[in-house]
């Protein structure tokens, strides 16, 4: 936005500085163009703040999209853990009847689940970190 408005300066200052002379060597047409009226001022102004505030739209509609991806990639990934602890919870119970409790690892398991709220929620994580 500042480049605009720097563009503008740059304009105004170069038509500023033309000379009468080079002015009246110049077309009809050309001339029309060199002079700024209170009233060509106005509408540049209207002109470059309509520019502006097309661009800042396009901004804010890029951001909405980029914020509405990124909320369907967390909701993606929650979906995937959740279809993971499915499949995890299956296997732990696959796990827990198929272990025996008097085993080195069933006596292991049982240390192991003192630490958690129950058998299933130790199994999950025990085969979690070792799958």
């Amino acid at each position: 936005m500042d480049s605009i408005d720097k563009l503008l300066a740059e304009l105004q200052t170069e038509y500023k500085e033309v000379k009468p002379q080079q002015q009246q060597s110049k077309s009809a047409t050309a001339k029309s163009f060199i002079p700024l009226s209170p009233k060509s001022a106005s509408l540049m102004d209207n002109l470059l703040a309509e520019v502006k505030a097309n661009f800042e739209e396009e901004d804010a509609a890029i951001e909405l999209k980029r914020q509405q991806e990124l909320e369907q990639e967390r909701i993606r990934q929650e979906q995937l853990k959740a279809k993971q602890l499915e499949v995890l919870k299956v296997q732990a119970k696959e796990w827990l009847a198929k272990v025996d409790p008097l085993s080195s690892e069933g006596l292991w398991f049982e240390r192991f689940a003192e630490s958690y709220s129950s058998k299933l929620e130790a199994a999950i994580e025990y085969l979690k970190n070792n799958d």
